[in-house]
């Protein structure tokens, strides 16, 4: 069963552009060296997933662009933490994908998608600004589409095939769910056969939507995670630190 892609494309993308690995991203230019003698705190692991870890700045970078929001009434503390467990979840579905080998994307299909992110601003300042902003440039936008047209192959043959819409399921939406919402508006619902297909594609893409939430608990219950917390128990491991000495980036362990 094949899933219109255009339902799960805007999902992925902004996936990525949480969780894209280093690889992908543009490398910002270097801060100038701290004063001698003194280290500056550059980035943070809070996570890591399989080896492979998340970074402050990565839930930082979500915050500043706005690709999530907090709820109404939710403490920053709170968001920061959802945010994170957002970004747990999108490096456990690359991992999964990377385990296997699909056929190349088409050129044209990803110049396409390039095109249609391009789209979406004003003008090209304006879209090499947001680039530069999550630490990309046009050839690392390229790979990064070319990594979720695979990635919505694999959701397509992986979780696909489990989607069924019943005619039945068909007429309970709109009897119980549109027809009373326009209504409410003051609006005539128009007859089933003529938003059927519509009513079909919306179940479709919920039911999809639960499959992956399905999978990506299934990740979790496998994976390896280790979260730090802000207010870690005692005797639980400090986490890591990334930080520049004298102009020079390494990494440090926590003491033991």
């Amino acid at each position: 069963m094949k899933t219109d892609a255009r339902f799960l494309w805007p999902v992925l993308l902004v996936s990525a552009l949480l969780g894209i690995p280093a690889l992908a991203q543009k490398k910002p230019a270097p801060a100038p060296p701290p004063p001698s003698g003194k280290a500056v705190l550059q980035d943070r692991v809070l996570a890591v997933v399989d080896e492979d870890p998340i970074l402050a700045s990565d839930v930082e970078r979500v915050i500043r662009l706005s690709l999530d929001q907090p709820k109404p009434g939710e403490a920053d503390a709170s968001f920061r933490r959802r945010v994170l467990d957002d970004l747990i979840d999108q490096r456990l579905r690359f991992h999964e994908v990377e385990r296997f080998n699909f056929e190349q994307v088409p050129v044209d299909e990803i110049q396409k998608r390039v095109a249609e992110i391009r789209s979406r601003f004003p003008d090209d300042a304006a879209f090499q600004k947001a680039l530069k902003e999550v630490g990309l440039d046009l050839k690392g936008l390229r790979q990064l589409v070319t990594r979720q047209l695979l990635v919505v192959t694999y959701v397509d043959e992986r979780l696909g095939s489990r989607v069924f819409v019943e005619p039945d399921e068909i007429s309970r939406y709109y009897r119980d769910v549109l027809t009373p919402a326009m209504r409410k508006q003051g609006q005539q619902p128009p007859p089933l056969e003529d938003v059927r297909d519509d009513i079909r594609e919306t179940l479709k893409q919920q039911k999809m939507t639960q499959e992956m939430a399905s999978w990506t608990r299934d990740l979790r219950d496998k994976a390896a995670i280790v979260v730090y917390s802000a207010n870690p128990k005692p005797n639980q491991p400090l986490p890591p630190v990334v930080k520049t000495i004298q102009g020079k980036t390494e990494a440090k362990k926590p003491p033991r």
